[in-house]
């Protein structure tokens, strides 16, 4: 009698501080999917198993050779065998207000960290605190270059690093006053007739610019609280820390950071 093939595990590929890495791993937890998580920066093999199918950056889940990126739960849900039935997102305007919102908060946080402070390194992920202030403003920065310039986010945009004139704080600092600027100009300006049901020119999956703003903002956050989380390790208290009110109603991962691979 023949046996039945065993179905392949599910894997989950994430690397420590990656904000939808985390969320990725929650929502399969949440939904009661077992699965193999795979720490890419910890584990050599790992990215030679996604060079395998062509990719390059995580998050990522798979079943055999059927894989989404994690980005996406829509996607997640679909190889994970878990039933979609949608999600609400926050009107355009409020997600706007939200952005700006944590956009503020970032530069006033990071204004915080002291100078002797900026190269020291995020807990088991090479990114220095001043690599997490400019992610934080380029994520916005990605946004404003497809809305304004045209230009698609492309694989790796996400991991862009200060140029190396960018050398001190206030520099840093310049750059996210730039990009909130820009976001406010263009949310007065071309943001007020933009179509955000369109599909956006985004390398993770097929989402509207309503889902690519909503990302945008909910990342930026995500990002925001583990700079509070930065200030507690220095023992400095943040100065207007960002609460409920500014993150109720966005998808992000219920955890600051992710567990197995503690912060402390």
């Amino acid at each position: 009698m023949a046996q039945a093939t065993a179905e392949p595990a599910i894997k989950a590929y994430w690397q420590p501080g990656c904000t939808s890495c985390l969320r990725m791993k929650e929502f399969l937890t949440r939904h009661g999917v077992p699965f193999v998580s795979v720490n890419v920066l910890a584990d050599k093999a790992a990215f030679a198993e996604l060079a395998e199918l062509g990719i390059r950056s995580v998050p990522i889940v798979r079943r055999g050779k059927d894989w989404a990126n994690g980005q996406v739960l829509k996607d997640v849900a679909r190889v994970a065998g878990i039933k979609w039935g949608g999600a609400k997102m926050l009107p355009v305007p409020e997600l706007v207000s939200r952005l700006v919102t944590i956009q503020q908060a970032a530069q006033r946080l990071f204004a915080q960290i002291p100078d002797d402070k900026l190269g020291q390194q995020l807990p088991n992920r090479p990114r220095s605190y001043a690599q997490l202030a400019y992610h934080i403003f380029n994520i916005a920065d990605a946004f404003l270059e497809h809305e304004v310039q045209g230009l698609p986010l492309k694989e790796g945009a996400y991991n862009r690093v200060p140029p190396p004139e960018m050398k001190t704080k206030e520099q840093i600092l310049d750059y996210g006053r730039n990009v909130l600027s820009g976001i406010e100009t263009w949310w007065r300006g071309p943001g007020q007739t933009a179509n955000f049901d369109t599909k956006a020119s985004v390398y993770y999956g097929s989402v509207t610019l309503h889902d690519y703003l909503e990302r945008t903002t909910w990342h930026s956050g995500q990002h925001v609280r583990q700079m509070m989380m930065v200030l507690g390790m220095l023992g400095i208290a943040p100065d207007r820390p960002v609460g409920k009110e500014t993150f109720d109603g966005l998808p992000m991962p219920d955890k600051v950071w992710d567990d197995e691979k503690p912060a402390a």
